[in-house]
């Protein structure tokens, strides 16, 4: 069915299709209207589940952690410092391997207080063990959060996911969203059945015990090997998603999911490389430039935790000049984009010009000339390896 829905009720619409047992919510700006619609299903009879309101961020993941640590399925939403109050938690909940679902509604870091959005927030948590998708409208938004379900509770995975969308930029915009029944939801999704034993008061253990210097290492290792296997996993979620729920609304569904999505890329003399909401804002620029002859396109990264450095490298291998464009940077380092683009690149025989353009920091607009200007200096060599775009 297609609405015209804003994105925050988009995925409120898709986690209430998903029917989870337990919801733990907090409100924080911009994250908030999505835990409010979900308590107006609640609230109406028309979700089943276990509502918490709890009284911070720390408290909802570690609801989360409980619940799902007992066998069932859970979810949870945060933007900003509610993520940064979950830090402990989002290391523990991948260190017991449970398959945690979350929504972040990327929004700057304090200080100086500001409630817009950069991904500063969600890129901070990147080595904390979860799943990590970005999604660039309402409808990815809505089918990335019924995805991530299936994704975390893989048995080769389970490990946490967090789907993360562009506050205000896209939580708060209203498009037009195919959303799927719950009737078709249940069906792709099957009912979540723990892999390993739960917390049960009639058989109790231990879950996430002390992890001497002996064997410690041996649980990070499982850990990593989980989040390498996830990408095949992913990429099948993905495949499977796209086959069933195939395009029938012109710009509304993606014709298909995949890691990265490519735009005008297969000639492409110059390569932009972006995540987020900010790349519908690269694709009319694209059109604008290749109207003038110049051979730009763009790769969109879908899924950034697993990095897919592989497919990265095929879709970067044959530009001459790479433009990353990031929301996010890491101090006295720069782009965090680039590092890892470089990284996976780094064995290429052949390696295009890599440069970091760091933009839209605290929810500063990112304009058509923003763009033009990151495509003319990439194709002029201008400027440093690393320029602040304002």
């Amino acid at each position: 069915m297609k609405k015209l829905l804003e994105a925050s009720h988009a995925i409120a619409e898709a986690v209430k299709a998903v029917r989870p047992d337990v919801i733990a919510a907090y409100p924080i700006t911009p994250q908030t209207h999505i835990v409010e619609r979900l308590s107006d299903f609640v609230a109406d009879g028309d979700l089943k589940t276990q509502y918490i309101n709890v009284e911070s961020e720390f408290s909802a993941l570690s609801a989360c952690l409980g619940a799902t640590a007992t066998g069932v399925r859970s979810y949870t939403a945060t933007s900003s410092q509610g993520l940064a109050l979950m830090h402990e938690i989002l290391f523990i909940v991948s260190g017991m391997r449970l398959p945690v679902s979350m929504t972040v509604v990327n929004r700057s870091l304090s200080a100086p207080i500001n409630i817009w959005n950069d991904h500063q927030d969600s890129i901070a948590a990147r080595d904390a063990g979860w799943l990590q998708l970005y999604g660039e409208t309402a409808q990815e938004g809505h089918d990335l959060s019924i995805m991530q379900f299936k994704m975390s509770e893989n048995e080769k995975v389970l490990l946490p996911s967090m789907v993360c969308i562009d506050g205000f930029t896209l939580s708060h915009v209203y498009e037009p969203v195919a959303t799927l029944s719950e009737e078709e939801v249940q069906k792709f999704l099957p009912k979540y059945k723990p892999v390993h034993a739960v917390l049960d008061p009639d058989d109790p253990l231990t879950q996430g015990p002390i992890g001497f210097p002996s064997h410690y290492m041996e649980f990070r290792f499982t850990q990593e090997k989980a989040m390498k296997d996830s990408l095949e996993v992913i990429g099948s979620v993905y495949k499977e998603f796209s086959k069933k729920f195939p395009v029938e609304i012109p710009n509304s569904r993606p014709k298909s999911y995949w890691h990265i999505e490519e735009y005008r890329a297969e000639d492409a003399e110059i390569l932009l490389v972006a995540m987020g909401s900010v790349c519908g804002t690269i694709k009319d620029v694209i059109d604008m430039q290749r109207k003038k002859g110049v051979k730009v396109g763009l790769v969109k990264l879908v899924t950034y935790r697993p990095f897919p450095g592989e497919i990265v490298k095929n879709a970067l291998k044959n530009a001459r000049k790479v433009a990353v464009i990031e929301k996010a940077f890491s101090p006295g380092m720069g782009g965090v984009l680039l590092s890892e683009i470089a990284g996976a690149l780094y064995e290429a025989g052949k390696r295009p010009a890599l440069r970091s353009f760091i933009v839209g920091l605290g929810g500063r607009d990112v304009t058509l000339e923003h763009i033009g200007k990151i495509i003319s200096m990439t194709k002029d060599d201008k400027g440093s390896r690393e320029e602040w775009v304002f």
